[in-house]
């Protein structure tokens, strides 16, 4: 063999193996975060998994592995126990009774302020309103939820003596409902709305329409402390991946694009829900607003004994930049 080829053939040997190791440090580089996600197929929760199947988070370095759980109670134990990383949707006030009680988690950002969940009654149900349920079962997802402080806002809102009850994810709740097992049930887009459309079922009541609800931000994102501060960089790295995908999907028709597939749904459903349900500033994940109003209700409904000190506010809310 020549002298020429043998140089030839070192150099493409060479060039393999550059090429191998950088292919090996883009892999090591990327960090992988485990992620407890509730209600998979709700547009303002799907922004890690639409973010992560348009490429936008693997471009900040950061692969997700998302576990879909059945409502925020679930996603927080799976964050105290260390089992995720993150936890995303999650009832903020759930979140400040696992806190005041030395859980450890911290809120990492905003996830929804206001919502779009709403109660439904069977379309043959005498109830017109949230007022008709006395002493009849009206649903939330699990304990310390979202909907669980929704349903008891409801309840304090209309002075009604309801009796709530855990039903899981909008899927199941749907089904108890149809079978007689409770009285109201509660969903949120893009669940349900096809019923509501067919008229098989009337919805009662909005939580947009609550007071402690309507520009109060709900759920937020929340972390593991201890992944937290180990992987800091990891976590900054995921937030602007996250912002960053907010904006996309907003910012014009692409996410619609993938969104009907994720949410098995139609085009004409997807564009509702983004405009009509969620709009952008519910799901803008800096924009947190009434804690303060949220504390004072956490207390009424015994999720916290006292209100959180300005020090413990600090500690608790750790939102990377």
């Amino acid at each position: 063999m020549s002298a020429r080829k043998v140089q030839t053939r070192k150099l493409i040997l060479a060039l393999g193996l550059f090429a191998a190791s950088s292919f090996a440090s883009d892999v090591e580089a990327a960090d992988t975060l485990k992620i407890a996600a509730g209600q998979r197929g709700k547009w303002d929760g799907a922004v890690a998994a639409l973010g992560q199947q348009a490429g936008i988070f693997k471009k900040h370095g950061v692969e997700l592995d998302i576990l879909w759980t059945s409502g925020g109670g679930e996603t927080v134990q799976a964050v105290i126990s260390g089992a995720v990383d993150i936890g995303m949707n999650a009832g903020t006030q759930g979140v400040l009774g696992a806190f005041s009680k030395g859980a450890p988690v911290r809120i990492i950002s905003a996830q929804a302020t206001g919502d779009d969940v709403f109660w439904y009654v069977r379309a043959d149900s005498p109830i017109k309103s949230p007022s008709d349920m006395k002493d009849r079962k009206i649903a939330y997802s699990t304990n310390g939820s979202s909907t669980h402080a929704s349903v008891l806002a409801l309840m304090e809102q209309f002075k009604v003596a309801a009796e709530p009850v855990a039903t899981g994810g909008p899927s199941s709740t749907f089904t108890q409902v149809m079978s007689r097992q409770i009285d109201a049930g509660w969903s949120a887009p893009p669940f349900a709305i096809e019923a509501v459309s067919k008229g098989e079922i009337r919805v009662i009541a909005r939580s947009n329409e609550l007071p402690s609800i309507r520009n109060h931000t709900i759920r937020v994102n929340i972390a593991n402390a201890a992944s937290l501060s180990a992987r800091a960089d990891a976590y900054a790295r995921f937030m602007q991946a996250y912002r960053e995908t907010f904006q996309w999907m907003y910012a014009s028709d692409d996410a619609l694009k993938v969104y009907p597939e994720f949410a098995a749904v139609s085009l004409d459903v997807a564009q509702r829900i983004r405009s009509e349900f969620d709009p952008k500033e519910m799901v803008d994940p800096d924009r947190i607003e009434g804690l303060d109003d949220l504390m004072q209700e956490s207390i009424r409904f015994k999720y916290i004994s006292a209100p959180l000190t300005p020090t413990q506010m600090k500690e608790l809310i750790q939102i990377p930049r």
